[in-house]
């Protein structure tokens, strides 16, 4: 019976991946959130303005539209990659990769540090230093104007350290397994912050198409195992298969794709845990219940791969429990609570719009205005500028020095 003994070295690297992917989908999906989102919840001090360094800039939204491409996108991009390393070797794109990823990994350690930083002091510390403002100009027009507060000048040289080790280092290095998570919790906590789904919809079409891309180029040919095991660039989180975190019998693998695109699912959910909060009026508790449940499924999601990984002891595309997880996860939350057509037909692109209406309450002259808009159908010619106005009103405008 001693080889039916339980695996405790195993369980424990299966414990530790988890861990990582949870914790960075968590901070991924609050790096999401806009500025806007904490202020009329109240997570703010009243009257405390939007700094210059809060400035929000227009984020695209991925659209049904992208979602449907994924999959054909990422198709041509994995056949191209096994194309190139079976016929020209790995050799001279592997060396492409990794400067690609040495220099974007510079800033994306840099943020990840700042982001840290500023949760770990506090919001009102983070305030008290001062910001250092660099433009750039050409004349009067301002080609490049970036503010950091003074921490972040020690904060991005020091983000460029695992970049320098990864790419400088002897292969005893590169094959950390410290510097490759490092990298890739970056990498993936940037993604969860700036790609953002406009909506549910949006969010079960990704997860539909790619649930597919995974299951047909893990199960149905050789691509995606070749190039995933033949490139070495830290696109992927490792954990060693040992409690003691020995290396001896090598680590267990997750790709940072089975992060990020179930991450921005979840983010999405976290989202609109808020505009239901806002819907109720300025100041109103969040209850991140369909956050909660999403993060919980993706969690089961994964502990399911990595049981039938261990049993069959085979490669498993990891979409194919995760994409059906958080789908099921946001179908179960909104049918039980009675949600399911509100939620099925929110879009984040309006959040703006419709949280808007709550602060003009008392302002008779607006009330008027917009009562006698509603009487007249507005001419398709006058819609654009009507919102292009409403817009510019509800984001503050940026200082130029």
């Amino acid at each position: 019976m001693a080889s039916a003994a339980t695996d405790w070295d195993l369980i424990s690297s299966y414990a530790g991946l988890l861990s990582l992917a949870c914790a960075s989908i968590y901070a991924g999906s609050h790096g999401s959130l806009s500025v806007s989102d904490f202020h009329k919840c109240g997570l703010r001090k009243p009257g405390a303005a939007p700094t210059e360094e809060d400035e929000e800039e227009e984020t695209e939204r991925i659209s049904s539209e992208d979602a449907y491409l994924f999959p054909v996108i990422g198709s041509v991009v994995l056949f191209g990659l096994y194309l190139i390393v079976k016929f020209y070797g790995k050799e001279w794109i592997t060396w492409l990769l990794q400067w690609y990823f040495t220099f974007a990994g510079v800033g994306s350690v840099g943020k990840s540090l700042i982001a840290l930083s500023r949760w770990i002091v506090g919001e009102a510390r983070w305030k008290t230093f001062d910001i250092n403002r660099l433009t750039i100009k050409k004349g009067s027009k301002e080609l490049f104007s970036v503010s950091l507060r003074t921490p972040s000048l020690c904060l991005i040289p020091a983000g460029s350290i695992p970049s320098i080790l990864y790419t400088f280092g002897d292969s005893a290095t590169r094959r950390s397994a410290l510097l490759t998570d490092v990298l890739g919790l970056s990498f993936s906590h940037n993604a969860l912050s700036l790609l953002k789904l406009d909506s549910f919809k949006t969010g079960c079409i990704l997860l539909s198409g790619l649930f597919l891309y995974d299951v047909w180029w893990v199960f149905g040919t050789e691509v995606m195992v070749k190039v995933a095991t033949t490139l070495d660039v830290p696109i992927k989180l490792l954990w060693p298969k040992s409690y003691v975190f020995s290396t001896e019998r090598g680590f267990t693998m997750l790709g940072l794709g089975d992060i990020v695109i179930p991450g921005m699912f979840v983010a999405t959910a976290l989202r609109y845990d808020y505009h239901r909060a806002l819907s109720k009026g300025p100041g109103t508790p969040v209850t991140k219940t369909y956050f909660a449940a999403a993060l919980a499924a993706y969690a089961l999601g994964l502990i399911t791969t990595m049981s039938v990984m261990h049993i069959f002891q085979k490669a498993q595309p990891a979409l194919l429990y995760l994409s059906p997880a958080c789908i099921l996860s946001f179908l179960i939350t909104s049918l039980v609570r009675g949600e399911f057509q509100d939620a099925w037909s929110w879009s984040d692109e309006d959040k703006s719009d419709k949280t808007a209406k709550p602060t003009e309450k008392g302002n008779a002259t607006n009330g008027a205005a917009g009562q006698s808009q509603k009487a007249l159908p507005p001419t398709p010619s006058k819609v654009p500028e009507e919102k292009s106005k409403s817009k510019s009103r509800s984001k503050p405008k940026k200082a130029h020095s």
